[in-house]
């Protein structure tokens, strides 16, 4: 029944629900030092340190913080060692110091244990332990735990499974801002997962995230925009959307946009620049038979223009003098 509804959910989505390891590594340093001080937080040395990148500097000045029991210290601190940013990555270091801010309650540190639980990294992998951390973290409306709880609800190993309650937290997720929870409720919406199905809502959802920049959200909007699926058809928006996640080198919305462009459907038939998306989508490997027999017809010329474009994307080729 637990893996049933795990797979129930995700076979929803033409894209996997995200990983419940949200990699925080790939935050840049002003998000996560809101993170952990907060969006509205005095000056302070260390903080804007870390924000400028000056990690080492930031450690330097937070440690004499940090040892006087100051939970923002700490958990910057653990930070630094959990990521390796400017020193060797060091997760049982890192741990300490998130435990000693989760036990003064500081809520950054409180989720920030929780994924090293979930991972098993500096401590011994405890999924039990993790989910405890992130209902706590949760509690106090950290979106993040409120978003990995969830997906532990509905894998329903560590805790009960419990789609309504998965349900619940991913609206709040969604509604603090958290993209990846945005496109999950717009699915959830869609197809009735643990709420009311409502697609108008989901479509509201579902375009916040990708406006928010969540590429798997740019795409599904997209081709609902050209389906007309919950929303009216709009080929031109359509257009709009695979191109911007084409050009953060999806190769979903590479390929689809070559398709277009190999019919003239929404723009101007090229079958050079056709070939070209193909290309770039072929190099992630990903192939697509119907496309190549309607690019059957292209020049050799065309071809080898598109090669040469594809090669230098997403600069275009140098001018021959």
């Amino acid at each position: 029944m637990n893996k049933f509804f795990l797979i129930l959910l995700l076979s929803f989505c033409q894209f996997p629900i995200l990983s419940i390891a949200i990699n925080a590594q790939n935050n840049d340093a002003l998000e996560i030092s809101k993170e952990i001080f907060g969006i509205k937080t005095p000056k302070d040395a260390a903080y804007g340190a870390f924000q400028r990148g000056q990690y080492l500097t930031a450690l330097k000045l937070a440690l004499p913080l940090a040892e006087k029991g100051n939970t923002a210290a700490q958990t910057l601190i653990g930070v630094i060692y959990s990521r390796g940013l400017g020193v060797a990555q060091n997760y049982p270091l890192a741990s300490s110091w998130f435990i000693a801010a989760t036990k003064n309650n500081n809520i950054s540190a409180t989720f920030e244990l929780a994924m090293l639980y979930l991972n098993g990294n500096g401590v011994p992998k405890n999924r039990i332990k993790a989910a405890e951390l992130f209902e706590k973290a949760a509690n106090a409306n950290h979106r993040e735990a409120q978003y990995n709880l969830a997906l532990l609800y509905i894998e329903g190993v560590s805790v009960a499974p419990n789609i309504t309650k998965a349900a619940e937290l991913i609206k709040a997720a969604a509604e603090a801002g958290l993209i990846e929870a945005q496109y999950d409720y717009s699915i959830m919406m869609f197809e009735g997962v643990g709420v009311a199905p409502d697609p108008k809502k989901g479509m509201l959802q579902l375009e916040k995230a990708a406006k928010g920049g969540l590429i798997e959200a740019q795409i599904e909007y997209a081709t609902m925009l050209y389906l007309g699926k919950h929303i009216s058809p709009n080929l031109e928006k359509s257009i709009f959307w695979y191109k911007i996640a084409a050009d953060s080198n999806n190769a979903v919305a590479q390929n689809r946009l070559a398709k277009l462009y190999a019919v003239g459907e929404g723009v101007e038939l090229s079958l050079e620049t056709s070939a070209m998306w193909r290309a770039l989508a072929q190099r992630q490997g990903l192939s697509d038979p119907l496309l190549d027999k309607l690019l059957i017809s292209i020049s050799k010329k065309d071809l080898e223009a598109a090669l040469e474009r594809a090669r230098f994307w997403p600069e275009n080729p140098p001018k021959n003098n």
